[in-house]
Formats: C-alpha cells, sequence, structure tokens
C-alpha cells in the first residue's frame, strides 16, 4: 500500500512533489486551535495499517511541536503501522554543549522528544557542530541528506565562473566539497561572532587570493542556514571593499529573521538562493527527489 503522506506546515508544493515521487497519497488533516488556544485534531484519510509520513520543516518550532506529537499520537490511535518524520530543517540543533552554568542541552532533550513518538527521521543538513552523527542524540533511525550535490548542479547550470566562499571554518569541507563538484576555486573566511546580530569577518591574510585571477569570478556566499543573515552580509561588504563582483548568496535553509532578507540585499547581495527546506520567495532549488530517494 502507497504511503500517505501529511504536509505538516506551509511548505505544501514540497509535500506534493514527494507526494507524486513516491506515487503515494496526500492526506488530508483538520487543524485549527479552539478559543483558548488547545488544538483541534481531525484526520480526514484511512491511516490504519499504513506507513505515516508527517512531512514539514520545524523552523518555529515551539509553535508547531505540540500539534506534530498530538497528530502522531491521534495516527497511533487510530492504527497507523508506522509513523515517519520528514523534517527538511531539523531545530533544536544549536545548543549542543552547556556554555554557561545553569542552560539546557536542548538538542539533546528535543531528540529525547521527538524519539518517542516517531518510528524514524529524515532531514536535510542538520547543523551538526559536536555531534558527529543524529544518532548520537536521537533512539531511532536517522538519514541526514545532503544537498551540496543539488546546490552544486544549481550553480552549475546558473552562474558562470563561480567562486565559492564559506563564511568559516566549520563550513570549509562543505564548501570544498560543493567546489570539487564543479571544479570551482573557493576561498573561506575567518569569522568572530560577538552575538546573534553582530558578526565580524575577513578575508584570510595568507590566502594568496589574486584579484587578477578572480575578477572575473561571481563569489558565491555558500552555508547551510540563513537565519539573521549577519555573515553573509558582512562577507559580502567585505568581497565588495576588496573588488570582487557583487556575490549570490546560497542556503540550504533559509530562515531569514526578522528583516534578514531585505537587509541581505540591501547589503549589495546580487541575488538570494535557498533550498525549498522552507517555503519562501527565495525557493530556487528543489530537494524533493533527494527526500524521496530517502524514504522509499
Amino acid at each position: 500500500m502507497s504511503p500517505l503522506i501529511l504536509s505538516m506546515d506551509d511548505n505544501l508544493p514540497l509535500a506534493e512533489k514527494v507526494c507524486a515521487h513516491l506515487s503515494g497519497e496526500l492526506g488530508k488533516l483538520e487543524l485549527r486551535s479552539f478559543p483558548d488556544g488547545e488544538s483541534y485534531i481531525n484526520l480526514l484519510s484511512d491511516c490504519r495499517d499504513r506507513k505515516v509520513i508527517l512531512l514539514g520543516s520545524l523552523h518555529q518550532p515551539n509553535e508547531k511541536v505540540l500539534q506534530w506529537l498530538l497528530v502522531a499520537e491521534t495516527l497511533r490511535d487510530l492504527g497507523a503501522k508506522e509513523v515517519g518524520l520528514v523534517v527538511p530543517y531539523l531545530a533544536y540543533m544549536r545548543q549542543d554543549i552547556r556554555f554557561k552554568e545553569g542552560e539546557g542541552i536542548t538538542s539533546r532533550y528535543f531528540a529525547r522528544l521527538i524519539s518517542r513518538y516517531f518510528d524514524w527521521l529524515v532531514t536535510v543538513d542538520p547543523h551538526l557542530h559536536r555531534y558527529d552523527t543524529l544518532n548520537e542524540i536521537y533512539s531511532i533511525p536517522c538519514q541526514t541528506l545532503h544537498a551540496a550535490e543539488t546546490i552544486a548542479q544549481w550553480i552549475s547550470n546558473n552562474i558562470e565562473r563561480p567562486l565559492l566562499v564559506g563564511p568559516d571554518v566549520e563550513s570549509e569541507q562543505w564548501v570544498a566539497s560543493t567546489a570539487r563538484m564543479i571544479d570551482s576555486p573557493y576561498i573561506v573566511l575567518q569569522k568572530i561572532r560577538h552575538n546573534d546580530f553582530d558578526v565580524e569577518v575577513s578575508l584570510p591574510s595568507a590566502s594568496g587570493l589574486s584579484l587578477k585571477d578572480l575578477e572575473n569570478h561571481t563569489p558565491i556566499l555558500v552555508d547551510d542556514i540563513i537565519s539573521t543573515g549577519s555573515t553573509m552580509i558582512e562577507t559580502a561588504v567585505n568581497l565588495l571593499q576588496e573588488g570582487f563582483q557583487p556575490p549570490v548568496a546560497i542556503g540550504v535553509h533559509g530562515l531569514f529573521a526578522q528583516r534578514a532578507y531585505e537587509d541581505m540585499l540591501g547589503a549589495g547581495i546580487a541575488e538570494i538562493i535557498t533550498c525549498n527546506s522552507v517555503r519562501h520567495a527565495s525557493n530556487r532549488i528543489e530537494l524533493a527527489a533527494l527526500i524521496a530517494r530517502a524514504i522509499v
């Protein structure tokens, strides 16, 4: 029997494309709130003895998670055979260590919570910093997909003479891999983060860069998450001051807190491109086929 797919956020177009790849059924689910804020859930599709997939991205997670858990419990109660979770963007990955006394390591707590309600998890480029894999904190089978090849293909098809730019040393392995796929040069910047909105970046002092060699290249700023946009804004300012062409910014997950999108364009970034993990006007890179291959 084909899987039943429930779209769990406003990214219905992605759910529809994944459903088409899998020859699945796009389920019908009524979700609304009572006047006091409690959630009302009504599953309008038959889930008995079926594989059910909840698909949606966990940006702004606190507004979604309780509803998703209640939907998972409803599916179990109505006889679903298994309940999987596909979250192209996975939240609660930043707090992976106790930086200050008294802080909660919320990545671990969130992983335990999700593991209690779902049979498996698929996500795209989670922010793995101090964890090697999601299996260190999740007790259910996890598949981590990578958008690098899909992004590389988009760059190859749309940008002549790209120069890939990583914002910090954490991005080097990912940026280098993407650059190799399209035989492109790349550089990695030095970053100092003072707070969420104050980031200082600079060109590497001993990079051996020659503007004469790179003046005809288009800088491509590549990062996994665009949130405040402060890193890419500072990077763009530095590149423009050094005489580079206006850069293109590419993010796997475009969260765009507050006025980040407008501020990035105002800083001289020529174009902002994101994967469709989180629905936004900047979505140009399609993840449906990548996701569908992982959950066949």
